[in-house]
């Protein structure tokens, strides 16, 4: 587990991915500038690769993952658009602190991100299934 240096762990992300989120971010700076500057940093520091190129232990759009935060407890949840969220059903929009937090991540890696309530948390990357490319929007 990675130490808390205040750095954030390196993130990739997949072309399609890094152009449609930038689209995003960009499609919301009006209505939330915040959440748009906390995505378009990510996304600029982000290693872009090609789609095919991404490897299936990192977080990317569809990925189905299983996260652990600073009390321990196991989250399992999808990443999505804002338009497939649910998370009654556990699909969490990229668009919500812990979603963004998420995208570029790798099995292992560990980020700090802060919550709503200003509160800062650490999660933990325990597992990631492959994502289903092409399925509902992704």
């Amino acid at each position: 587990m990675q130490k808390k240096t205040g750095r954030k762990p390196r993130i990739t992300v997949s072309r399609t991915d890094h152009d449609r989120l930038l689209g995003l971010a960009e499609a919301i700076e009006e209505r939330d500038p915040v959440l748009a500057e906390t995505m378009i940093s990510e996304l600029e520091r982000a290693r872009v690769v090609e789609d095919k190129a991404l490897p299936e232990t990192v977080v990317r759009m569809g990925s189905t993952l299983t996260y652990t935060t600073d009390d321990g407890e196991p989250h399992t949840v999808t990443l999505v658009f804002p338009v497939e969220a649910d998370i009654t059903q556990g699909r969490i929009s990229v668009t919500t602190p812990v979603g963004t937090a998420l995208i570029g991540l790798s099995v292992g890696q560990s980020i700090d991100w802060t919550a709503r309530d200003g509160r800062t948390h650490r999660l933990t990357i325990t597992e990631i299934k492959p994502a289903v490319v092409g399925a509902e929007g992704t």
